[in-house]
């Protein structure tokens, strides 16, 4: 039925036109953004579900399909398409090279060999159980029992979708998120999901930019719930992806309880959670809790693909104390599993945690940082707003000055043109963000390719904004930056808009609290300071 919400959709069968169901609303997920419904024919070949495979598609496939075709090489190729759009830790090759050729890491025995425990070989949950002891800061020791291993946490996202919801349900998640999880959970399990939708601007209970609130949470089931909608499980990403968000453990435990009340399972995804680069952003996992509001509700992934930039190899891991939960993920695992030798390179890299702390989390931590740090500064000099974070490989960025009607037509028309320009980024549309003009960009690269694919984006903002400067004096009468991003601590460079509301009929502590954050985003005691002075 899902399948027959694209209209016109067709493959062997002759009775989908019968199976129609009624369009989404706004909150579910709108099949037509990602997939590409323009001039595609069905094929006779494909059933009705194989042919919507064929078409899920959006901006990041076809930007994906396009950099495949014309990577760049400094040598080889440098005028091909320099990616930073794919998620990836292109930062730390050297490290993980030299660590995963060393001779503890060359084990060959029968049992790597053969099939293994469907869950994982014995060993390597051992390992996992841990490790995440150790870096998730659990009050007590994990137990081996409770881990699951799948080669990767999209197929953890497809097989939990399939354990917990039944075809036609659905699943929480706030918007934007890491579009994948989309095409994990519904081209397998049929399962949907419900958008909480979040926004930029700061408002008396919004503090930040795309705020998560229980407020936000209950509105969003509420209204899925009227339509007739089942909702069994929220996922939560945390870090965020691509917000770089990390919620506090406040916030972690009031989205439990929310999830307790409903009776919703809870999915977390921590794949990030060693990639906070900087010393004053502060992690916490759901397993540091003291007392999880439903433990057996409660799951959590992780793997080894972003935190020790090996996307390249596929492992994720599961930690539930549901055993139900367990046995039925781990019944799908002889289709996603690890092999052998893989398992066994894992455990070792794992377990080696003076290496791991003394050695590349340093160096590695210390790159980010760094090239994170470029790219900022080159935003700041284009006066580029963006959310200043310290999680995670990529920066959200305010690109909405650049699209005139500010619409997501134009934003896939900017996302295009960097494409033209030989430079892959990701358009919000792609994270289904409630805004036209948000863009993610993947900094973890080296310096060399941050800065000409740095100059390209520069290239195509300074068209752009001739070309609007061009039509506004055609033009003369437009509105000056309505609707673009607001003041806060979080948004670097203010921009001339600022929601008047505030002064004229919110109380005085909104009004306090908004000149605190202008004040924290302002530089100019640090640019000031009495020496400088003197």
């Amino acid at each position: 039925q899902a399948l027959s919400e694209i209209e016109g959709m067709g493959g062997g069968g002759d009775n989908l036109q019968e199976m129609r169901v009624r369009p989404l609303n706004k909150r579910r997920v709108d099949m037509h953004g990602f997939c590409n419904l323009s001039g595609f024919q069905r094929s006779p070949y494909l059933s009705a579900r194989g042919n919507f495979a064929n078409m899920f598609q959006g901006s990041t496939e076809e930007g994906y399909k396009a950099y495949h075709a014309d990577k760049y090489d400094e040598d080889k190729n440098p005028n091909g398409i320099i990616n930073f759009g794919t998620s990836e830790n292109k930062l730390c090759f050297d490290l993980m090279a030299k660590r995963l050729t060393q001779t503890d890491m060359n084990l060959m025995e029968p049992s790597l060999l053969q099939y293994p425990d469907w869950k994982g070989h014995l060993f390597l949950r051992e390992e996992v159980a841990r490790f995440l002891t150790y870096y998730c800061k659990a009050p007590a020791p994990l137990k081996a029992e409770n881990v699951i291993v799948l080669n990767g946490c999209g197929s953890l996202f497809s097989a939990l979708a399939t354990v917990l919801c039944d075809p036609g349900e659905a699943v929480l998640i706030a918007t934007p998120f890491y579009g994948g999880i989309t095409q994990s959970i519904f081209l397998y399990g049929n399962v949907k999901l419900v958008y909480v939708c979040l926004d930029s601007k700061i408002t008396g209970t919004n503090t930040r930019p795309f705020q998560l609130t229980v407020e936000k949470l209950e509105k969003a089931l509420q209204d899925a719930q009227a339509e007739g909608v089942t909702v069994r499980a929220l996922i939560l990403l945390n870090p965020q992806n691509p917000l770089g968000d990390i919620y506090s453990l406040s916030e972690l435990r009031d989205y439990l309880e929310f999830a307790k009340r409903h009776e919703l399972h809870v999915i977390v995804d921590e794949i990030y959670m060693l990639s906070v680069f900087d010393e004053s952003a502060t992690f916490h996992s759901v397993l540091s809790m003291d007392r999880l509001p439903d433990p057996q509700r409660t799951h959590v992934m992780w793997g080894i693909t972003k935190d020790f930039a090996v996307s390249g190899i596929r492992f994720g891991t599961l930690y539930t104390e549901n055993q139900d939960v367990s046995n039925a993920v781990a019944s799908l695992c002889y289709f996603h599993g690890v092999c052998g030798p893989v398992q066994h390179k894992v455990a070792q890299l794992l377990k080696d945690r003076d290496w791991i702390n003394q050695v590349y989390l340093r160096a590695n931590h210390a790159r980010l940082k760094a090239a994170h740090t470029y790219v900022t500064d080159e935003l700041k000099t284009l006066g580029v707003p963006f959310l200043n974070r310290n999680a995670g490989f990529f920066v959200w960025i305010d690109f909405r000055k650049y699209l005139k009607a500010g619409t997501f037509e134009e934003e896939l028309l900017l996302w295009k043109r960097f494409l033209d320009n030989k430079v892959l980024l990701s358009c919000g549309k792609a994270f289904e963000c409630s805004e036209p003009g948000w863009f993610r960009i993947i900094f973890a690269d080296k310096t060399h390719r941050l800065q000409l694919g740095m100059q390209r984006i520069r290239k195509v903002l300074e068209e752009r904004e001739q070309e609007i400067l061009a039509e506004e004096k055609e033009q003369p009468c437009q509105s000056d930056q309505d609707g673009k991003a607001d003041s806060t601590d979080e948004v670097i460079f203010v921009s001339r808009h600022q929601e008047p509301t505030y002064a004229s009929s919110s109380n005085l502590g909104d009004l306090i609290g908004l000149l605190q954050q202008q004040m924290r985003s302002s530089d100019w005691l640090q640019k000031n300071t009495a020496e400088q002075f003197a």
